[in-house]
Formats: C-alpha cells, structure tokens, sequence
C-alpha cells in the first residue's frame, strides 16, 4: 500500500486572501491596537505611536530573517535583554620568578620540566601495586 507524503509542509495556508492566518492576526491586531491609540490616546501621542504600532504589525507580518519570522528574532531579542547577565574579569599579576630560588627550592620542579611521558613512565616503574 502507499501513502501520499504531503509536499510543502514548510508553507503555512492562505486562509484570507493571499494572507495566512498567522499574517492575518497581526496585521488585524496591529490595526485594532491602532485604532484604540487613535481614539482613547491625545493626538500627540498617536501621531508617534500609530506608525510604530502599525511597522511592528508589517514586520511581524511580512519580513523574514535568515527564512525564520520576525516574531522569532523580536522573542530573542527580548529574551536577551532581560536576563541577568554579569560578565566579570579580573586580571592577576603574576610574580617574577628568579631562576636561582626555582631549582634550589624544589626537586620538583626539574621532574615537572620534563616530558609528560617520561614521568608518567617513571612514576609507573616505582608504583608498583602488587608490592613486589
């Protein structure tokens, strides 16, 4: 038996008009947030809030950045600037070390300077675990 595998499962449908129900809702809010501005708000206050409300209702509608929806690139932004963030970085000055007082000081020191393999190797041959 075979089944049909839907095709373009990326593209959402046009329900009104050429717009899908998505593009409508924003656009229909932003008319309606623009239109309660206009009637309840002074004028000098609409004048500057009616094209903000009604560019953020186009872009949510109808612009796409890198193929994602301006709705997910606003949710981001907004995400971003609220969390708490706290970047710190505090330097710390090393000391000069004088090379007399490094291999007077510690035998330890010359161990540490070798190679890693030739360490682990000799720490192998005097660990010895069956006590032999």
């Amino acid at each position: 038996m075979q089944f049909k595998v839907p095709q373009f499962i990326d593209i959402e449908d046009k329900v009104v008009g050429n717009l899908s129900f998505k593009q409508f809702a924003y656009l229909a809010g932003g008319a309606g947030l623009c239109y309660i501005s206009i009637r309840l708000l002074p004028s000098f206050v609409s004048l500057f809030l009616v094209p903000a409300l009604a560019g953020l209702a186009l872009a949510l509608a109808f612009i796409k950045v890198n193929d994602k929806p301006f709705a997910h690139i606003l949710e981001a932004f907004v995400r971003y600037y609220l969390k708490s963030r706290l970047y710190l970085w505090k330097k710390q000055k090393s000391k000069p070390q004088n090379k007399t007082d490094t291999k007077e000081s510690s035998p330890l020191r010359a161990t540490l300077s070798e190679s890693k393999l030739k360490t682990l190797s000799w720490s192998l041959d005097v660990i010895d675990p069956k006590g032999k």
